[in-house]
């Protein structure tokens, strides 16, 4: 027997938010050990608020939120919360009931900069690697460092000399034309109005210069989880700057190897990995010059095993930039950048460990 296509709408629903979401749903392991971390924050938490005035939406709650936006690549929190609106799965996740009213997307802008002084991300993926490390997930021997580029939210129509008014053209409104041939723009001599922080770089020869700046990651060898993060502005010497510095953080049982590619091959940087006990496994750059990394490292079976987890760093690259939507950042200098970049690290272990059937609390 047909039915027919009433559009008599029921009243009430006796039905939870929780029912709804199947209990075999990717997000409910991811969910656990989202809030396992949360919990071990409260005591942060609650040192960032006022104990007078009115309470304030919790910040699990705007986390969780925060979580989601990176997992399903939402473009804004605008976007995030219209989805919050009618997705039950995205209530579920988050915690609100089914007549719960969404925030107003301004309340992300207002409790980034509480979010920023309170270093919310770093100690965030802590907690997940406190998981991780529970678990003997986690190598505390072998590690490999790399960085990539990461867009500015910027246009290239911002640059404008140093030394000059930076007022915009006359003509063209707030998109005019501009003619940079012949124009030579260098970091020194011309700045971004829109984004100061941001740097002109070039990946290579033959390609085009972009305001950027260069995400850092360091990942341990075992499962290829991210142990470290940070983000710097884009020069020469920014990746084996960050790489040093990640590298000095890693508090290992003994010595330690680090992997990288060929941009790693210089006597400054394996000179620096020996002096903190690191073994430098990086790639041999043998293009015009000699390497700084002979047989007394190459020999070894390990410096093969090295070379071939290392590639593994750029899954890592590969799913905050296309999945999480960090190819261009959003937002605008490196404190803000970087705070993104680590939550989006933090969210790729949880979606790694998930895989590796992490035991949940």
């Amino acid at each position: 027997m047909r039915g027919t296509d009433q559009r008599q709408q029921a009243m009430f629903s006796y039905v939870s938010v929780e029912a709804r979401v199947p209990k075999d749903h990717p997000l409910r392991p991811v969910r656990e050990m989202v809030d396992e971390a949360l919990r071990q924050m409260s005591v942060e938490f609650s040192g960032m608020y006022s104990s007078m005035g009115r309470p304030s939406i919790p910040p699990e709650r705007l986390l969780r939120a925060s979580i989601l936006q990176i997992l399903y690549g939402i473009r804004s929190e605008r976007m995030l919360m219209e989805q919050m609106d009618y997705n039950l799965l995205f209530r579920w996740f988050v915690g609100l009931n089914m007549d719960d009213a969404v925030w107003d997307p301004t309340t992300f802008t207002k409790n980034r900069d509480r979010f920023l002084s309170g270093e919310v991300s770093r100690k965030f993926m802590e907690q997940v690697l406190a998981q991780a490390r529970r678990e003997k997930l986690l190598s505390d021997e072998h590690f490999t460092v790399d960085g990539t580029l990461i867009e500015a939210w910027a246009s290239m129509k911002s640059i404008k000399p140093k030394k000059g008014t930076g007022e915009p053209p006359s003509e063209g409104g707030r998109n005019p034309s501009v003619d940079f041939r012949g124009e030579k723009r260098t970091n020194e001599t011309h700045g971004s109005t829109t984004d100061p922080e941001a740097r002109l770089y070039r990946k290579a020869k033959g390609k085009e210069m972009k305001l950027c700046y260069i995400g850092h990651a360091l990942m341990e060898n075992r499962h290829g989880l991210v142990t470290d993060t940070e983000v710097t502005q884009a020069t020469g010497t920014a990746e084996r700057e960050a790489a040093v510095e990640m590298v000095s953080m890693v508090r290992g049982n003994g010595r330690i190897t680090v992997g990288g590619d060929k941009a790693f091959d210089t006597k400054e940087f394996v000179e620096k990995m020996r002096e903190l006990g690191a073994t430098p496994h990086v790639a041999q750059n043998t293009s015009g010059r000699n390497s700084a990394i002979d047989g007394r490292t190459t020999r070894h079976p390990g410096y093969e095993v090295s070379q071939r987890v290392r590639k593994r760093v750029e899954e890592i690259f590969g799913w905050v930039k296309a999945a999480a939507g960090m190819r261009k950042s959003k937002y605008r200098g490196v404190r803000k950048v970087g705070w993104m970049f680590t939550l989006a690290a933090a969210a790729y272990n949880l979606i790694r460990m998930r895989n590796l059937g992490v035991a949940t609390c």
